[in-house]
């Protein structure tokens, strides 16, 4: 079940990893509704808030002009800053609870955890796998490449943030809520064996099944089990605030139901939730959700 922890939140409010700006804004979003005093109130302890603001903005040409990565060294300086801030936090036995921002961010959470977390599981929220590379990405956005940075596969000054690449082994890695796939990350997720539960799967299986098995494969021999959750894996009708919404996604009780199943297991150590845009809707309902997705992974039950 889960446990009193000692959480430390790092607002990151940055968003030039995605095509499209306003998740600079989730961070406050969120914390305004009241996130922090629903912590408190279930028994954990509360650090201050740390901030890792948008690093080296007046580099220049937002376009590297040798990879195509949109805001490429934006992207590496801010995260180098966030990898500092979530080793130095779980390094003293703290809960990183990191909020974005868009998924770039997952870069430097999770390079900075996996100096701490020598055998890192990774469970991975998502509408999209973020595998994408310079090679098949169709953008050049680096929110769809922060997860094969993560596994060593990408530009050096992502792949070699806060230490040896690759961060993340793929058999320590699953993902959950998957509908949108380019082709170069259906061949990436076949040729490295990562887990990959679709909505297709989570239709047939249901939500309890996948966190059963996804538990097993990201939370046995691994030494730390990190949970990064985009609001886009959630179905647009109850998360409309989201620059890259797609229909058919989680449903309320499916993303409540896998929350409340990792805090029963025990096994959460660190946790990310990004991609929240509140310019996208009027009445903040998608900050309201994310804020109580956190309280659920973090303990807050039904009864």
């Amino acid at each position: 079940m889960s446990r009193l922890k000692t959480i430390t939140v790092v607002n990151v409010p940055f968003d030039l990893g995605a095509g499209r700006r306003g998740a600079a804004l989730g961070p406050d979003a969120i914390l305004n509704t009241g996130l922090i005093p629903r912590l408190t109130s279930l028994g954990h302890r509360v650090e201050p808030i740390r901030t890792v603001n948008p690093q080296n903005t007046t580099a220049g040409n937002s376009v590297n002009s040798l990879s195509g990565l949109l805001h490429l060294a934006e992207v590496a300086a801010t995260n180098r800053e966030l990898a500092h801030e979530t080793a130095a936090i779980a390094a003293s036995g703290g809960f990183p609870l990191v909020l974005g921002g868009d998924h770039s961010v997952a870069i430097g959470t999770i390079s900075g955890l996996a100096q701490v977390h020598r055998k890192l599981g990774v469970i991975w929220f998502d509408a999209h796998s973020d595998l994408n590379t310079a090679e098949t990405t169709p953008s050049g956005n680096i929110h769809g490449m922060s997860l094969s940075a993560l596994l060593g596969k990408g530009h050096d000054l992502l792949t070699g943030l806060g230490g040896p690449s690759p961060k993340l082994r793929p058999e320590h890695v699953v993902l959950i809520g998957v509908r949108d796939l380019d082709p170069g990350e259906k061949a990436l997720i076949a040729a490295e064996g990562i887990r990959c539960f679709t909505m297709h799967d989570i239709d047939r299986l249901g939500m309890a099944k996948v966190m059963e098995e996804a538990l097993r494969v990201a939370g046995d021999r691994t030494d730390g089990l990190h949970i990064s959750f985009d609001i886009d894996s959630v179905d647009p009708y109850e998360a409309p605030g989201t620059g890259t919404p797609v229909r058919g996604g989680l449903s309320y009780r499916e993303a409540h139901l896998a929350m409340e199943l990792l805090a029963e297991s025990g096994l959460v150590t660190s946790a990310e939730l990004v991609e929240v845009n509140p310019t996208l809707e009027s009445d903040n309902r998608t900050a309201k959700l994310a804020a109580e997705l956190i309280c659920s992974l973090l303990g807050e039950t039904i009864l």
